[in-house]
């Protein structure tokens, strides 16, 4: 509980025991010798200052600023009304009881969103660079890109880069929710925010703090909040015309009945403050975001960084879903698997293709120069120009020497021999002659074929692939899969094409989903309804135009995110439904005086209660 939490709940039981003190005494008749009005007043004036100051305070504020309308007011004027009506316990009982349900309601909101803020200790608040032997600290901001860091035992990484030196095991659970360590050694990439196990480290630094994962996450933490989904636009809507209806509607069931029925003047005043402690929108107004702010933090605790509320509330009716296949389905781990040369040997096929593909920072190119496993001469290649989509045009030792798919082939009329080996297939030319193909192979992703079975099982309609290999490959991949629907052979562009293709065929409430973590796939997320990005090894530029980040790349976590969206969406309109229903019903019974002042309480405070407990459930979400 926090600081201001402990001196509401003191406020609260000040005001609690001396309202009890004094309705006690009211009732045993103590105060019946009491004539005068205003003695009695300034007594029960004492803890009605004491619970609601604030709230005065407030309203007054909100008024000279020209929000009029909103709880505090209608808190204060009903209770203003009830003291004119000199029904002062039922004033000061509306004020206490509407303060501990602001009380619990603030508790509820900082349990929900500690759930994310958790995220924030991620942040490093030192890095440690070596100086003449010795370690100094310094900010994360002021390390350079290519710096070399070092990171202690049970220190947190303040930056992303490559491990030159040491070996350890990292705890990655803050980003990923994943509880099992990693290994860590010469070579391997690590991100800002894990924890260091128990071996030192050296890190050469390959990112600045500001574009550091660890500072991308923070940033998407701290806006995840503005994105709000429609219905919370439509509560914020409702309330802003629905809060002045209501205080006019007040006005005229005080003023009118008595005037054109000739009623008890006190009666209805005291009809009407109820009908404003009734009308006070806080149930809806907070157990909304609230439900939602749930989600997005039952989301953090798996790993998956939800951007805002609009793109749960998209997830919960995401009917298809669209693969990017290199490095979401498939490890993104390519090795050379056959050599099969035209002409020449498979060293002289080999050679050649790692020369041309030397300045490539491709996977294919670098399982090409990974196989080869030399020293390339850089001296012997000229004039690289790469063909978009169809591979690289390259003179080597003078001779002009083409590197690419079939299509490359086709344009240029080369006479090739077609490879139907399963995988990503590299045909080589040199001076116009055919000189071989080079297969590369990448393993399924392990999780993949369970993450489509359960999308499937969560009501997921459709699930599609696209990718710029072979269509035998993209097949073989998809029967692995299950996949219901491919494009192979595509383009870069071609894959925003096939989505607005897809999204064309989406019924009004359907929602599409594309999965993707490379730079080209940027367009795609950004185009579909709602876009997934790896945030382990993605690109930056798919993490920052997706909606939602998978953390530690995980696509069988999408489902437990539909379930969770779903749970939420659930959460939010049982609440509305339940709110306006109470209210609407008490209304109604206040209005003809069969239920009073503290069924006004309940409807007001009891139902926020109520919906607020309601909302923390979505924090537990599976």
């Amino acid at each position: 509980m926090t600081k201001k939490q402990k001196k509401m709940l003191y406020r609260i039981i000040a005001a609690f025991v001396l309202f009890a003190v004094l309705f006690t005494l009211e009732h045993i008749g103590l105060f019946d010798g009491i004539t005068q009005g205003w003695i009695l007043f300034l007594i029960y004036l004492v803890p009605y200052l004491i619970i609601g100051y604030d709230i005065i305070y407030k309203a007054a504020r909100n008024i000279s600023h020209g929000q009029v309308f909103d709880e505090n007011f209608l808190m204060m004027v009903a209770t203003f009304g009830a003291f004119g009506v000199q029904e002062y316990s039922e004033a000061v009982a509306v004020m206490l009881f509407y303060q501990v349900g602001e009380l619990f309601q603030s508790y509820a909101v900082g349990k929900s969103r500690q759930s994310i803020t958790d995220m924030m200790d991620i942040c490093p608040e030192y890095a440690n660079i070596e100086e003449d032997g010795e370690l100094t600290q310094v900010d994360p901001d002021d390390v350079e890109v290519g710096s070399i860091i070092v990171v202690k035992p049970g220190e947190r990484i303040p930056l992303d880069g490559v491990v030159v030196e040491g070996e350890s095991l990292i705890d990655t659970a803050a980003l990923t929710g994943e509880s099992v360590p990693r290994r860590a050694a010469v070579g391997d990439t690590i991100i800002s925010g894990c924890v260091n196990g128990s071996g030192t480290l050296k890190v050469q630094t390959t990112k600045e703090f500001d574009d550091s994962t660890v500072a991308k996450i923070l940033e998407l933490v701290e806006n995840a909040s503005s994105k709000k989904a429609k219905v919370e636009n439509f509560i914020t809507r409702f309330a802003k015309y629905y809060t002045p209806i209501v205080t006019i509607g007040a006005v005229i069931l005080a003023i009118v009945p008595p005037l054109v029925m000739g009623g008890n003047w006190r009666e209805w005043i005291e009809t009407a403050c109820t009908f404003l402690v009734i009308s006070c929108p806080c149930a809806l107004v907070i157990s909304v975001p609230l439900g939602f702010f749930g989600g997005i933090g039952a989301a953090s605790k798996q790993g998956v960084l939800v951007k805002g509320s609009n793109y749960l509330e998209a997830v919960a009716e995401m009917t298809t879903i669209v693969f990017d296949k290199t490095g979401t389905l498939t490890k993104g781990e390519f090795k050379v698997t056959e050599i099969l040369p035209e002409q020449g040997t498979s060293e002289e096929l080999l050679e050649l293709a790692a020369l041309g593909e030397g300045y490539s920072n491709h996977p294919i190119a670098n399982s090409i120069r990974e196989a080869y496993g030399k020293t390339i001469d850089t001296n012997r290649v000229t004039d690289a120009t790469e063909v978009a989509g169809h591979g690289i045009r390259v003179n080597i030792d003078g001779k002009d020497v083409l590197i690419g798919n079939e299509k490359l082939m086709q344009a240029e009329k080369i006479a090739y021999k077609s490879c139907e080996s399963i995988g990503t297939v590299v045909y080589v030319t040199s001076e116009g002659a055919f000189m071989g193909s080079i297969v590369i192979a990448d393993g399924i992703k392990e999780g993949a074929k369970e993450a489509i079975a359960a999308m499937k099982q969560v009501g997921v309609k459709k699930t599609v692939m696209l990718t710029g290999d072979r269509t035998a490959v993209a097949e073989h991949v998809a029967r692995e899969l299950g996949i219901d629907e491919i494009h192979a052979e595509l383009l870069p562009g071609d894959k925003v094409a096939k989505v607005e293709q897809l999204l064309e065929k989406q019924g009004e409430k359907e929602k599409l989903a594309f999965v993707g973590d490379g730079i080209n796939d940027a367009p795609v997320l950004t185009r579909a309804d709602i876009g997934f990005a790896m945030g382990s090894m993605g690109a930056d530029a798919a993490i920052e135009a997706a909606d939602i980040v998978l953390m530690d790349d995980d696509v069988r976590k999408i489902a437990s995110i539909v379930r969770i969206a779903r749970k939420t969406l659930s959460i939010v309109k049982q609440n509305i439904v339940f709110a306006l229903s109470v209210k609407v019903l008490i209304l109604v019974l206040s209005t003809f005086h069969i239920v009073g002042m503290w069924g006004g309480v309940f409807a007001d405070v009891g139902v926020a209660v109520i919906a607020i407990i309601n909302s923390m459930r979505t924090l537990k979400a599976k």
